[in-house]
């Protein structure tokens, strides 16, 4: 199994190395020397100014991220949809609401950064399939800045792998629903889950493992993530 995401974490050092300098182009360089926390701070500066991909969106670049290196639970997603776009918010839509339905979780703690961080596998909306759909993630943004954001995350216990991408990313090919039923085979370090969309809830619906099984162990793995020691 290729464990990036925890490859990532074990990079980091209690100085911080992991910020840049760039000029919002994504490809800065820099090499932070102040606390962890200025060196976030700072990295997160340049994330949210990158211009890589402009000229493959339908609009200006506006990356969505939450996060501190404080947070002890990742939300790894796919990328920001028209209203996460809009609003800023990630999950700021009816994905999210079924996301935390299955969490358990209000929107007071989903949204407080200093517990979870929220990563997708692109920072900003890509727009929409020729035939429908939204199209996937550029491959630029995780080989940006993926990496070096997961290595600033040195307390995070559990990531939750939110649809295909992320899994694939994570953990190498793999059909999605047989990952969540077999969740069991990717802890302690993740969880693997489909994405929240409304496509979804048929599979839901008719998988009655995911009720009784999955969701009763997702809530608990997460609490123990945000909460235990």
């Amino acid at each position: 199994m290729t464990d990036l995401f925890s490859q990532a974490r074990k990079q980091t050092t209690g100085t911080g190395t992991g910020t840049g300098t760039g000029t919002g182009t994504g490809t800065g360089t820099g090499t932070g020397t102040g606390t962890l926390e200025q060196d976030t701070r700072a990295f997160l500066q340049e994330v949210r100014s990158c211009q890589a991909c402009r000229h493959k969106l339908p609009f200006a670049p506006r990356p969505v991220i939450n996060f501190a290196p404080t947070a002890r639970l990742i939300i790894a997603g796919q990328a920001p949809g028209t209203r996460v776009h809009e609003t800023g918010i990630p999950f700021n839509d009816a994905s999210g609401e079924r996301l935390r339905a299955w969490l358990n979780m209000g929107k007071d703690v989903f949204y407080d950064t200093t517990k979870i961080a929220i990563i997708p596998m692109a920072f900003c909306y890509p727009g929409v399939l020729p035939k429908g759909g939204d199209k996937p993630p550029p491959p630029e943004c995780a080989t940006l800045w993926r990496e070096r954001l997961l290595s600033l995350l040195p307390n995070a216990h559990l990531t939750l792998l939110v649809g295909s991408y992320s899994q694939n990313y994570a953990l190498g090919k793999g059909k999605v629903y047989e990952r969540t039923l077999d969740f069991r085979k990717y802890l302690p370090n993740y969880f693997p889950l489909p994405h929240p969309s409304w496509r979804t809830g048929a599979w839901e619906r008719s998988t009655p493992a995911f009720t009784q099984d999955v969701l009763p162990a997702l809530r608990s793995e997460v609490q123990q993530a945000l909460y235990g020691k």
